[in-house]
């Protein structure tokens, strides 16, 4: 990122330009920059992320190199590392890094996240063991399935429910079933913005619920609507840790929830049950399938 007077900061540096402020990781591996795209994080999408998922299976399929670190806007960092994690066909390591100061900022994280991801890669491969997709930010390498934005400015915004990683879910996937809404629960929510997803051709909504993964009760008629239309609603919590479960019996509580079909996403935030939804209905999982796919989701 750079600041452009009048325009706030925007992507402007090629990986070859940032690879050149970064002259120590010559010491490190012998390094092979390629520009996938510049684009800011909120300017990806899934299908986007897919696409770079098998750029990356063909070029670590070549046998050239013994791993891959990929630089990305942080707004999504979270979204793109839990969905490659999860189509990726690759046992060679991967690690997502960003940064959260621009280049023209003295503190600039970049060159030091950068050199952190490139060491976690060769370290990765020395050990010759496999864990899944990592996001190394602020000199912790974290799994990207529990990986989450947690402030919107701070050098260490990137945490993790546990450091380190997680055991990885692979998904065989070709395609994303990108109609999946993320509709969040509030006090007084209704069943407007279900409905309309469902009138809009949604295939699968993700409510961010209250707490365990309640609901209100005018929102839990929408639900029931959704399941009798065939849309598969998977339940997340708003909060930033913890798992969902059906424990309340009450209008809307998780009982209820499920016993009108709805699924339990488990430890899974919300965005990323919206990506491991859109990948489990690409893949053109069943019912149950998806329904023990989120059991496995409590880490």
């Amino acid at each position: 990122m750079k600041i452009v007077p009048g325009r706030g900061a925007v992507p402007a540096r090629s990986g070859r330009e940032i690879l050149d402020q970064v002259p120590e990781l010559g010491a490190l591996a012998q390094i092979t920059c390629e520009d996938f795209d510049r684009l800011p994080g909120p300017h990806w999408s899934p299908d986007r992320m897919l696409e770079l998922a098998r750029h990356l299976d063909l070029r670590l399929a070549t046998g050239a190199f013994s791993g891959a670190v990929v630089t990305h806007g942080t707004d999504t960092l979270e979204e793109t590392a839990y969905l490659l994690d999860l189509v990726l066909r690759t046992e060679l390591p991967v690690v997502l890094t960003g940064a959260m100061k621009t280049a023209d900022e003295p503190e600039w994280d970049g060159p030091g996240n950068l050199i952190a991801s490139v060491r976690a890669v060769v370290d990765w491969r020395e050990r010759g063991v496999g864990f899944g997709v990592g996001v190394m930010m602020a000199d912790t390498l974290h799994a990207a399935r529990r990986v989450a934005k947690s402030h919107t400015n701070a050098v260490r915004a990137f945490t993790s429910s546990d450091e380190g990683l997680a055991v990885r879910e692979r998904i065989a996937a070709d395609a994303l079933e990108t109609r999946v809404e993320l509709i969040d629960a509030y006090a007084g929510a209704d069943a407007r913005f279900l409905r309309h997803a469902v009138a809009t051709g949604a295939r699968g909504i993700v409510i961010a619920a209250l707490g365990k993964g309640n609901v209100p009760p005018a929102m839990l008629i929408g639900v029931r609507e959704a399941v009798a239309a065939g849309v598969t609603v998977v339940v997340a919590s708003r909060c930033g840790r913890g798992p969902t479960a059906p424990r309340y019996g009450y209008e809307g509580g998780g009982v209820t929830l499920q016993d009108a079909g709805a699924i339990f996403a488990g430890d899974l935030p919300a965005p990323k049950a919206r990506i491991k939804l859109m990948v489990l209905l690409g893949a053109a999982s069943s019912a149950e399938a998806i329904r023990e796919s989120f059991a496995r989701s409590t880490a």
